[in-house]
């Protein structure tokens, strides 16, 4: 199976816009499900699930004119994600 690139663009913060190549690392994380509690209201419950896998991330453009990369480095473990489960490095091609 053959991927396509995906064109990304910063709108609006074209000043800082700067790209980060796909990586693929390692780091203990949360995932986060809704469980639907099936109450009076309907609500939804969090679960979460801790544990640490090596994953990957695919390339982005993005722009953050009040933080700098260094800051982001550091804020990276405690940020939400998306991961696939079912191939968690897969790197496409």
């Amino acid at each position: 199976m053959q991927q396509t690139s995906t064109m990304q663009r910063v709108v609006g913060d074209e000043a800082n816009e700067h790209s980060h190549p796909a990586v693929i690392h390692s780091h203990d994380h949360y995932h986060v499900t809704h469980h639907h509690s099936e109450g009076a209201l309907g609500e939804f419950e969090h679960r979460s699930h801790y544990h640490e896998h090596e994953h990957n991330h695919a390339p982005l453009t993005h722009a953050h004119a009040k933080r700098s990369e260094e800051e982001e480095g550091r804020e990276h473990d405690s940020t939400a994600h998306t991961h696939d489960h079912t191939a968690p490095t897969s790197r496409g091609g």
